[in-house]
């Protein structure tokens, strides 16, 4: 309940709450696992997009958080 909005990614779905929480399921490396940045899941995202292997999440104000494969993506650490 209280789902806004489900995205994917080849073999993975990201759901973002209401209250701005994402909850992701499916294979663990395309993006199913988001463990590694929960912490920044759990309030205060805007907006999840997702291509064939990532995820990237927008956080207000303006942060993004990405997870999954990162040759697709998943690891924005160079440029965050």
């Amino acid at each position: 309940a209280g789902v806004s909005s489900i995205v994917g990614t080849a073999w993975a779905f990201a759901a973002l709450k209401e209250a701005g929480e994402v909850v992701t399921w499916g294979d663990a490396d395309y993006g199913g696992d988001s463990s590694a940045v929960a912490d920044r899941l759990v309030a205060g995202v805007s907006s999840v997009v997702g291509n064939a292997g990532a995820f990237a999440a927008l956080k207000e104000p303006g942060e993004v958080v990405t997870w999954g494969v990162a040759r697709y993506g998943g690891d924005s650490s160079a440029v965050a």
